[in-house]
């Protein structure tokens, strides 16, 4: 049995480059290929600052719209609290608009406040910072003239044109392990993105705590997607799996352990079966 035939699965796009050279052509016939194969959606995630060769998200998600035709494409996740969320709110109803409404908008606080400031954003009040920026973000994309009187008279009448495609907004996903980043998803998102730095059993924690949540929201699951970005590596060998999973942590992450504690790797099938554990957890 395939994982295909179970749930529908993302991939990542290739943006991290460990010897530095961007190979464009590799861009383009990997998302033809998850194309073509069926695959749900195409992800990028966010590194801005770092010694690793990683492509923007946003820049990389537009051309990869222009070049694909039905797939997804999300981002997991943008860190909100260091953009400016007017310009946010534009860069993403553009991708929207570009893509024919296919994007999924994964957005998180962030967890390294000290790289803040080379971002022009502060390290203070980060909860307070993030729950304005979404304000901005929603009020932006649903109203056609936002008034948001009690953040800043700056918002006093303007508007922004075009909204996303998608009404009233693309799907907002958020990602984070604790206990309030899991009730604000509940609370303000359409679904949450189980970290890949979590393994199985935590990830089963968080959906426990998900579904409480929902519970006491009186929210309907149908209205919310639980997934988990998973970490793989499929071959016969098992050390040489492991060995490229570390090898890949350290240049992105500086931390080859990680990929040891929460990465799945091996023959085919036994990843079919961890993913399915993962599955049955409550990953949608």
């Amino acid at each position: 049995m395939s994982i295909s035939n179970i749930t529908p699965c993302g991939i990542s796009i290739p943006q991290v480059f460990p010897k530095g050279h961007i190979d464009v052509q590799l861009l383009r016939n990997y998302a033809a290929q998850a194309e073509k194969l069926g695959y749900h959606s195409l992800w990028v995630q966010e590194q801005i600052i770092g010694s690793s060769a990683s492509l923007e998200p946003i820049s990389l998600l537009n051309y990869i719209a222009a070049i694909t035709d039905t797939i997804s494409l999300g981002t997991a996740v943008i860190i909100i609290t260091t953009r400016n969320p007017v310009l946010l709110a534009k860069e993403l109803s553009t991708l929207d608009q570009i893509s024919n409404g296919r994007l999924i908008v994964g957005l998180a606080l962030g967890g390294k406040p000290e790289q803040y400031a080379l971002l022009g954003a502060s390290r203070n009040l980060r909860v307070r910072h993030f729950q304005n920026s979404l304000r901005i973000i929603k009020s932006l994309w649903a109203e056609n003239i936002p008034h948001l009187e009690d953040l800043s008279q700056q918002f006093n009448g303007i508007a922004m044109e075009p909204k996303p495609l998608q009404n009233p907004h693309p799907p907002i996903w958020f990602g984070g392990r604790h206990p309030n980043a899991l009730k604000r998803s509940v609370k303000q998102a359409n679904g949450w993105i189980g970290a890949g730095s979590t393994t199985t059993e935590q990830f089963k924690h968080h959906v426990k705590l998900i579904l409480r949540e929902l519970a006491d929201s009186q929210r309907d699951l149908e209205t919310f997607t639980i997934s988990k970005r998973v970490y793989l590596a499929i071959d016969d060998n098992e050390g040489r799996a492991e060995n490229r999973l570390r090898k890949w942590f350290s240049h992105r992450y500086g931390n080859a352990e990680m990929a040891s504690r929460v990465s799945i790797w091996g023959s085919a099938s036994k990843c079919t079966e961890e993913l399915t554990k993962i599955i049955q957890s409550g990953a949608q």
